[in-house]
């Protein structure tokens, strides 16, 4: 029986994804649902010799999505052009036209419903967004014409959400509302109510040390109370807002689902200490399902061998629990 594929863009090409897609087929876990990959065969086969593994690759042709049976332990791989004259080198702006075919023809197959869900490797925001985008989230959104994203970092234990996403410090106050609050909430509750059955406890932090100021009225004050307020009204498990610098001991993590932090480092930062690269990084509110794993492009270890592939391996298990097949 033939099964929908796992599509997987393989991101930069010169990564340490290469690497840790070697070391998921050297282990024993497998998808239920077969992986389609998208990117260039030619360079992860130099790839692969280089770091001497040995895994047969199976070239797919895109109008033969969904009419073949695809072996779970061959690289499947829908080839995109790219020239390279190095297995391994830095990360440049030559990738960029070669990334931005591998996401359309992935948009293509996910618009045609021939596959279950996205998974992209690691892309440079220097040089593949070039500033018109904040993240591969703001991205997705825009080619998809998606109203209202959220970035969540998931665990099956306890997970994390920024109200805004990948903007310098300095503009994060002014891009703060009641709304983006309310809409990101809206977002994690309806994803654990629809994909993950259950109705999530929320915490929800404040942005000033102690959530307050030597202002009359704080931000605190102003947005997130008011937006708190909102969404108890809609029957929204949340609670808040608490002080970024002591909510993250192990009784909150117990005691809440997710917690959304008014910006980027003020959540990802406790996530990773605690928990290292087990989560990984699902966007809500696409017409479709994606995730990456929760890691950069770590070009100065590429060629190394030494990457660790627990968050591939994070997002493997969270596909076959809540979505194979």
């Amino acid at each position: 029986m033939k099964y929908k594929p796992l599509l997987i863009v393989l991101g930069e090409p010169y990564s340490t994804f290469s690497e840790i897609v070697f070391k998921y087929f050297k282990s024993k876990k497998r998808t239920k649902n077969p992986i389609l990959f998208i990117g260039s065969s030619k360079l992860i086969e130099k790839q692969m010799i280089k770091l001497n593994y040995k895994i047969k690759i199976k070239k797919i042709k895109i109008e033969e999505v969904g009419k073949n049976f695809l072996n779970h332990n061959n690289i499947n791989i829908i080839d995109v052009n790219f020239k390279f004259k190095k297995t391994f080198d830095k990360i440049s702006k030559s990738s960029s036209n070669y990334l931005r075919e591998c996401f359309d023809i992935s948009l293509h197959l996910l618009k045609k419903n021939k596959c279950i869900a996205l998974v992209n490797g690691p892309i440079s925001k220097k040089y593949f967004l070039n500033k018109k985008y904040l993240g591969i989230t703001e991205y997705l959104t825009k080619k998809t014409k998606t109203k209202n994203s959220a970035m969540l970092i998931y665990n099956s234990n306890f997970s994390v959400s920024p109200v805004t996403t990948h903007l310098p410090v300095n503009k994060i106050s002014k891009n703060l509302t009641k709304k983006n609050i309310i809409k990101n909430v809206l977002l994690i509750n309806n994803f654990y109510k629809n994909n993950l059955k259950k109705l999530p406890e929320i915490a929800v932090l404040g942005l000033n040390p102690h959530c307050e100021t030597i202002n009359r009225l704080s931000e605190e004050d102003m947005i997130i109370k008011p937006a708190i307020t909102s969404l108890l009204k809609k029957k929204i498990k949340i609670q808040g807002p608490y002080p970024a610098d002591t909510f993250f001991s192990r009784k909150n993590i117990k005691k809440f689902d997710v917690v959304v932090g008014m910006y980027h480092d003020q959540v990802l930062t406790p996530m990773k200490t605690v928990f290292g690269f087990n989560a990984i990084n699902i966007t809500l509110g696409l017409p479709f399902l994606r995730v990456s794993p929760d890691h950069g492009t770590n070009n100065a270890m590429i060629g190394m061998n030494k990457s660790s592939p627990e968050s591939l391996f994070t997002l493997i298990n969270f596909f076959n629990k809540h979505y194979g097949r």
